[in-house]
C-alpha cells in the first residue's frame, strides 16, 4: 500500500534515538552527555540542530542542563513515557493514512477499509489502557479561534488544562512544541489530559457560541 510517509524533522529523529539509547540502558541516568559537537558529528549534522533535539529533551525532563558543565540525563522513566507516546502517535496516524487510502478506492476496498476501521478501534482500546498518554486531536479550519496565535502567549495549559504534544500540517509532524509554535488553518492539535480536556480545548478553539 503506497502514500505519503510523514516528514519527522531530523532533530526530533535524534530527540527520539537518544531517549531510545537512554532506555536501552546505553547512557544512564546522571551521566553527561557528549558536547553538542561531538553528538553533531556522530549523527552527522550540524551542532544547531544537535542543541535542538537536546532541548526537546530537556523540555521532556529527560534531560537537564548544568550551567557551565552540560547535558545530563535526568530521568530514564520519563524517556520511556516519551517513546511510547511517541510510537503510539505514529502508528495511530499510519492507521489513519491507510484509511485515507481506502476511502478513495470506495467500493473495491471496502472490505480492507472496515478491516482497518477494526484495527484503528482495537488498537485505541488497547492503548488507552497501557499508555495513559494517548493524545486527544482536534483540527483547525479557518473558522477557529486563535489562528496564528502561539501555544506561550495562549496559556494553553493555564485556560484548559492540555498539554500539547504534537502539531500536524499536511505531512509535516512536530511533536513536543515549544511556546513559540503557532496554530495554523489546516493544523491538527494533538494533546493530552483529563477527562474534560477535550471539551475545554474544543471550546477554546470553537466557542459555542459560533456554531448557534
Amino acid at each position: 500500500m503506497t502514500g505519503k510517509k510523514l516528514t519527522v524533522p531530523r532533530y526530533q529523529q535524534i530527540a527520539v534515538e537518544l531517549a531510545q539509547r537512554i532506555v536501552d540502558k546505553r547512557y544512564h541516568e546522571g551521566e553527561k552527555l557528549h558536547a553538542r559537537s561531538t553528538l553533531a558529528s556522530n549523527f552527522n549534522v550540524s551542532p544547531e540542530t544537535a542543541r535542538k533535539a537536546i532541548n526537546v529533551l530537556v523540555d521532556l525532563g529527560i534531560m537537564e542542563v548544568r550551567h557551565g558543565s552540560g547535558a545530563y540525563v535526568a530521568s530514564r522513566e520519563k524517556a520511556q513515557a516519551f517513546l511510547a507516546q511517541y510510537h503510539d502517535v505514529s502508528s495511530i496516524q499510519e492507521i489513519k493514512q491507510d484509511i485515507l487510502q481506502s476511502v478513495e478506492r470506495q467500493q473495491q476496498e471496502l472490505e480492507n477499509f472496515s478491516a482497518l476501521l477494526d484495527t484503528l478501534v482495537n488498537h485505541t482500546k488497547r492503548t488507552k489502557q497501557t499508555a495513559p498518554f494517548l493524545p486527544y486531536e482536534i483540527k483547525l479550519d479557518k473558522n477557529a479561534r486563535h489562528l496564528n496565535e502561539s501555544i506561550g502567549e495562549l496559556n494553553i495549559w493555564q485556560e484548559t488544562g492540555a498539554t500539547v504534544v504534537a502539531l500536524q500540517h499536511d505531512d509535516r509532524l512536530l511533536l513536543s512544541p515549544g511556546p513559540y509554535a503557532k496554530f495554523e488553518v489546516g493544523e491538527t492539535v494533538f494533546f493530552v489530559g483529563e477527562e474534560l480536556v477535550f471539551q475545554r480545548m474544543e471550546h477554546f478553539f470553537y466557542p459555542r457560541s459560533d456554531k448557534d
